[in-house]
């Protein structure tokens, strides 16, 4: 049975009603409004949709994560590292970075940061919800965005949404980044949602809804510090 969302409730079927086939579809339906957004990510469930299709709300079994114990970084990766050719930033640009992954080159579907989900995002981070890392280049003398991604924290919590990159290695130094900064609060994964060759190359793997929602709720029971997710430049190679 497939769940419509009512529009005066925010609640949600519980998780184990989603489908198999698709994978973790759970309802259709409700509205991108940021109390929706939040009780969504606070119970691991995301939306997923293009612009052709209703609004769909998931929870996949298994679920991708990356322990950051297990964050793969080769030989070629570090040696980048090492040059340090990127200054990193923490919620400089978020407009820029979500339009970038929308619009990314190497994709080669359609998008499902269409439009409206832009917009929903880019409430969240005005609400302090939604957070970007950039990656920028300097080219005749002038910074310029070359990768980056964006995701949702409830506390402890990090749901990674989306990626880019305009340059060599630019989306890798985004998650390290990411991956340093929750590892000072001794979060110990990110929420990767759906597995693909790049994350699985980054050292991400699949475990079962039940052992994911075990690692969301100690993750988002950690109180970050009041400044956490301030705008200010991170350092990976220190």
């Amino acid at each position: 049975m497939l769940y419509q969302l009512s529009a005066s409730s925010l609640a949600f079927p519980p998780l184990h009603c989603a489908l198999d086939e698709p994978n973790g579809l759970l309802a259709i339906g409700g509205d991108l409004s940021a109390a929706r957004l939040i009780s969504a990510y606070q119970q691991g469930i995301f939306p997923w949709f293009s612009d052709d299709e209703p609004l769909m709300w998931w929870s996949p079994n298994p679920r991708a994560i990356i322990k950051l114990t297990e964050l793969r970084i080769n030989r070629s990766l570090r040696k980048a590292v090492n040059k340090s050719p990127y200054t990193i930033t923490l919620n400089t640009d978020f407009n820029r970075v979500i339009q970038f992954c929308a619009n990314a080159p190497f994709r080669t579907e359609a998008t499902w940061i269409v439009p409206k989900m832009q917009a929903a995002y880019v409430h969240l981070h005005q609400l302090g919800y939604a957070h970007s890392i950039e990656v920028w280049q300097q080219e005749s003398g002038n910074n310029v965005l070359v990768g980056g991604l964006y995701g949702v924290a409830i506390n402890g919590f990090f749901s990674g949404e989306s990626m880019f990159y305009k340059a060599g290695n630019a989306s890798k130094f985004a998650l390290l980044a990411l991956a340093k900064l929750l590892s000072t609060i001794k979060v110990n994964f990110i929420d990767c949602q759906l597995l693909n060759p790049f994350l699985k190359e980054m050292g991400a793997s699949e475990i079962s809804r039940t052992d994911f929602i075990n690692h969301k709720e100690t993750a988002i029971n950690k109180i970050v510090p009041e400044n956490f997710w301030k705008a200010r430049e991170l350092l990976i190679n220190d």
